[in-house]
């Protein structure tokens, strides 16, 4: 199945300090590439995987799960610690938890992590019916392009598999479960106004980490995508002047790869 316009993944070979982006739920890279070429011209190794099922058409996303997303960040960062010094993890949203699970598991060998609207819960009534409902229905509407700045739009799906979803509570429940284990520095940026993840998310994270070099960030003027939004520069600056403070030295500009 052809991938959607702006969802492909991205590459860059930049220097010995690298960086992996983790996009969020029926969402795409689309969605962090403006933030992966920031961070490509400023020397760093980057690596932004589509994850399985995504970018193309909800229906592919219908047979994966928690275990398939998790795998393809996994193996991403494995190949950016086999040839970077540092490498940090970025996510968005569902990328947010990815990431945070990465953190858990690999320990020391992340660096650092910066989250933007985290997900941390699947709220409501539905995940309660999820067990049942996904049997009797295949899709909801979708949760797309939650963003202020008009003209901006996600490559997203606009239906949400409702297996997926059910998966996806499944990997919320087990990535608080281990938020104790996260202790790397961390930048987490939430939004004053998100319809899709609630404040009380990265509220949720903030006070299970185990990290003690912690810095949270208000974003006033955007919504849930907030990297596509009147924040997105804020966002670039503000991790770059993370990785800054963390690995000082940055590589050379390197080449990209990517639609």
């Amino acid at each position: 199945m052809p991938v959607l316009p702006g969802a492909d993944p991205y590459r860059h070979e930049g220097g010995g300090t690298g960086v992996l982006l983790c996009h969020g739920f029926t969402g795409s890279p689309q969605s962090l590439r403006p933030w992966a070429e920031y961070l490509a011209e400023r020397g760093l190794t980057v690596s932004l995987p589509l994850l399985p099922g995504h970018g193309t058409r909800w229906q592919d996303m219908q047979v994966t799960g928690w275990q398939d997303w998790y795998a393809e960040v996994d193996r991403e960062l494995r190949a950016l610690l086999d040839r970077c010094e540092r490498v940090f993890v970025f996510g968005l949203s569902m990328g947010g938890a990815l990431a945070l699970r990465l953190a858990a598991k690999h320990g020391h060998a992340v660096s650092g992590l910066v989250l933007v609207n985290p997900l941390n819960k699947v709220h409501g009534l539905m995940p309660y019916a999820l067990p049942v409902a996904r049997h009797l229905v295949r899709t909801t509407k979708g949760i797309a392009s939650d963003i202020a700045l008009g003209g901006s739009a996600e490559v997203g799906y606009d239906r949400v598999p409702l297996h997926c979803a059910h998966s996806l509570r499944r990997l919320c429940r087990l990535v608080d479960r281990e938020l104790p284990q996260v202790t790397q520095p961390l930048l987490l940026l939430h939004s004053v106004q998100d319809h899709v993840v609630r404040p009380a998310d990265s509220t949720r994270i903030l006070s299970r980490v185990s990290s003690t070099d912690v810095e949270e960030v208000l974003l006033e003027q955007s919504y849930h995508v907030a990297t596509l939004d009147h924040d997105a520069e804020r966002i670039f600056e503000k991790s770059h002047a993370f990785i800054g403070r963390l690995a000082p030295s940055v590589g050379t500009k390197g080449s990209s790869t990517g639609g």
